[in-house]
């Protein structure tokens, strides 16, 4: 159905199936000309680049964004070249010389979590972590820790990395959270964007909402951004040059001063060929009427082909008792099992590789991803009737 947007990427990757797009999106062809575009622009106007990078591209590619978010505020939008950076950023805007209080889970991707389990290792960071599963009382278990202690920091993925469940309804639990705290309360949208239909009109003026390119955005890495409420006067210590954009023309004090929009949250100098990438992306769906919901309906098609396939071949190591879901119809774009044990799951990725399926595992959780360039057709999982039941 969308294989023709992609034929650069499916021709590198011919004669294999590529079930890793939660891990790397393929980009669209049109991020090439993007690229090059970038590139043809440096070599034009070199320093003075900049006027059209932040006067014409980035304020596209906010309202690219807003529209698909459902947002009012694109001004509000904020970028960097991953989401650890934008992490750092909102961890220092609170005061280190007392533990910053935070609630989190237990499947929050590395870019938060290795980075607050170091912080707790020198007792800068208090951490009350809440287990996902069991996956069916997750937000009301989450809910109800807000509510039992004061915190100063609130982080949760929209969509589990480590196993594709997502939350029941995004705005009401934060809606939820916010009448438990008074904390800043951060959404980690990676694996829901673009992925699952969102509005967070009624919700952005009390979240940080935290994406990024490299998924479902499918303009590869080096452009991840940050939603920040409007009005916010957050003051993060970890700054650039960038986060005084907006006031550059006020007059000098002894106060460091900060942009009143997004880029209050900005860094400094990067690379925006990925942001030029992206704004492709954005504006070919937009051209082309491609939405997050007929992306959304397409991969939960294929999803379906593949479980019906799975259950066709003679197999027992991928069975229903694996597959870790709540409801398959509110669901993260890829499927994860979880194995025995990590060694398990290393070994089977590579049979599985060896056998020109791509896929990839955390841990002990083996996770095949669904895409736009896919066609349920041309699924073949056959080589898996190496685990028969009669073995």
């Amino acid at each position: 159905m969308y294989q023709h947007l992609y034929q650069h990427f499916l021709s590198g990757h011919q004669g294999k199936q590529h079930f890793a797009s939660h891990s790397h999106h393929f980009w669209p062809d049109v991020t090439r000309q993007a690229m090059l575009e970038y590139w043809d622009l440096s070599a034009v106007h070199s320093d003075e680049k900049w006027q059209q990078v932040f006067g014409d591209k980035v304020p596209a590619t906010q309202q690219l964004l807003a529209d698909v978010l459902g947002s009012k505020h694109p001004q509000q939008l904020v970028f960097a070249p991953n989401t650890h950076e934008l992490v750092m950023r909102l961890l220092s805007c609170f005061d280190w010389r007392q533990p910053v209080r935070i609630l989190t889970t237990d499947s929050e991707f590395y870019s938060f979590q290795r980075q607050v389990s170091r912080l707790q290792e020198d007792g800068q960071v208090e951490l009350t972590v809440i287990p996902t599963a069991p996956y069916a009382d997750f937000e009301q278990r989450f809910i109800a820790a807000a509510n039992e202690a004061e915190f100063d920091l609130v982080f949760c993925s929209q969509v589990f990395f480590n196993s594709g469940v997502a939350l029941t309804d995004l705005n009401t639990f934060v809606q939820q959270l916010a009448a438990a705290t008074d904390a800043m309360i951060v959404i980690d949208g990676y694996h829901g964007f673009m992925a699952l239909p969102l509005d967070v009109s009624t919700i952005e003026h009390r979240i940080f909402y935290l994406a990024g390119s490299y998924k479902y955005a499918q303009a590869g890495e080096g452009c991840c951004f940050m939603l920040t409420p409007a009005g916010n006067q957050y003051r993060p210590f970890y700054t650039g040059w960038f986060a005084e954009f907006g006031a550059l023309q006020q007059e000098r004090s002894a106060q460091v001063p900060y942009s009143e929009d997004g880029f209050r949250f900005a860094g400094a100098t990067m690379d925006f060929s990925a942001l030029y990438r992206l704004h492709a992306v954005l504006q070919l769906f937009q051209q082309q009427n491609i939405t997050v919901a007929k992306i959304h309906q397409y991969v939960q098609q294929l999803q379906q082909a593949f479980l019906q396939q799975l259950k066709a071949v003679d197999q027992s190591i991928l069975g229903e008792k694996q597959l870790l879901r709540r409801d398959l119809s509110l669901h993260g774009h890829f499927l994860t099992f979880a194995l025995e044990d990590a060694a398990i799951a290393e070994s089977l990725s590579r049979y599985l590789k060896q056998n020109h399926i791509l896929t990839d595992f955390r841990g002990n959780r083996l996770r095949f991803g669904f895409a736009m360039y896919q066609r349920a057709e041309q699924f073949d999982l056959s080589c898996l009737s190496f685990f028969s039941h009669k073995k």
